[in-house]
């Protein structure tokens, strides 16, 4: 769908397909993907709802230089376990452990999200959902594993994909756990008068 010739360009400040194919779902089209290139190391002592708010800001700032004229939507997702955050699991061996860890257990998928205007308003939102794993057997892991899916993802899991069977209970936004919480993302822009179904 096209935005109105009236509307504001909007920027998605991340190259997540995930977050883009969301967007998609509510009709929404960004005019342009441009991710922040930043360092996503926690800080010491930092808790997960403080680094997802610190993170989404950053890149919806870097972005907002850049392009100055548009609105800029970022988003980054944390999973914690407790007060621990857990990696963007790059190696099958950081799923292994994230699975283990999650495994059996309550956690918690944060969202932070920011969105800035070109005149300078900016709106921050930090979403949480609560999610419960099954007890997850050996070869439940060895499975998940040869899928590949857990690879890059936060938390060492894609819920839209085989994890899906991992969960027993949900609580909250699922379209945050799968990275952009879409009631809270559509307030915002329309907050900042984004139509979401613009006319022809």
């Amino acid at each position: 769908m096209a935005a109105h010739p009236s509307v504001l360009p909007l920027v998605l400040a991340s190259a997540s397909p995930r977050r883009r194919d969301l967007l998609a779902q509510i009709g929404i089209q960004p005019t342009e993907i441009r991710a922040a290139d930043l360092d996503e190391t926690p800080l010491k002592g930092e808790l997960p709802r403080a680094l997802a708010a610190r993170l989404s800001l950053a890149k919806a700032t870097a972005v907002a230089r850049e392009r100055p004229d548009a609105l800029v939507l970022a988003a980054d997702t944390v999973v914690a376990l407790g007060r621990r955050i857990l990696p963007k699991a790059e190696t099958e061996a950081e799923v292994r452990d994230c699975l283990g860890l999650l495994s059996g257990r309550r956690h918690r998928v944060l969202t932070g999200l920011c969105l800035i205007h070109p005149d300078g308003r900016l709106a921050t939102r930090v979403v949480e959902t609560i999610l419960r794993f099954q007890r997850l057997d050996a070869a439940a892991v060895a499975a998940y594993l040869r899928s590949g899916e857990g690879l890059g993802k936060a938390g060492g899991y894609a819920i839209q994909g085989r994890a899906a069977v991992f969960v027993a209970w949900l609580g909250g936004s699922y379209s945050n756990v799968v990275g952009l919480p879409l009631a809270e993302t559509a307030g915002l822009l329309r907050g900042f008068g984004y139509p979401l179904w613009p006319e022809n």
